[in-house]
């Protein structure tokens, strides 16, 4: 079934608008996966609030090259799904790591980070990053560390400093 050219074009335009708007986009090639492998895939990516889309090469390319992204053409070959991460850049490239490696079918091509062209070794990296809230704890954490350390020392520092006024104390009142 041939589709009309104004589907093409409303398909190269949410194209397009998929990837300005994505934080990353991640082709992949399914050929291979089952259709319960494929529900399991996109039901994780979709937990993630990850949009995960079969869409035609040719139609791809028109909306890669509209937009300068004609270095993401190389990965548009054969059987083409890509995964769109519009919150979390990292979302979709951990459940797509992890489902490559459950399922030797499922290839990771490469993709996108921030308009950025990002191949295999560098969604791997990315996927092994841990999550955005540990990454915010350890960054608070680094932060309280160096207050923790000054108001302990603030602390034995007027710790010190009643000591000794409590010693002059002690002594003036021997003294009297």
């Amino acid at each position: 079934m041939s589709i009309t050219r104004q589907e093409k074009e409303r398909i190269v335009a949410e194209v397009k608008e998929d990837l300005n708007k994505a934080a990353s986009a991640i082709v992949t090639d399914y050929r291979g996966l089952n259709v319960e492998q494929m529900t399991t895939l996109r039901r994780a990516l979709r937990a993630e609030n990850v949009k995960y889309v079969v869409i035609k090469n040719t139609l791809v390319r028109i909306a890669a090259r509209e937009l300068g992204y004609e270095a993401l053409e190389p990965y548009l070959e054969g059987p083409t799904a890509i995964a769109f991460g519009f919150e979390d850049p990292v979302a979709p490239a951990k459940v797509l790591t992890k489902y490559a490696k459950e399922f030797d079918k499922l290839e990771i091509k490469g993709g996108l980070l921030e308009g950025d062209l990002i191949d295999q070794a560098r969604i791997k990296a990315l996927a092994a990053l841990p999550s955005r809230e540990v990454l915010l704890a350890q960054v608070a954490g680094a932060f309280a560390a160096p207050m923790a350390g000054f108001a302990g020392a603030a602390q034995a520092l007027l710790q010190k400093f009643v000591g000794t006024l409590d010693a002059i104390r002690e002594k003036k009142a021997a003294e009297a």
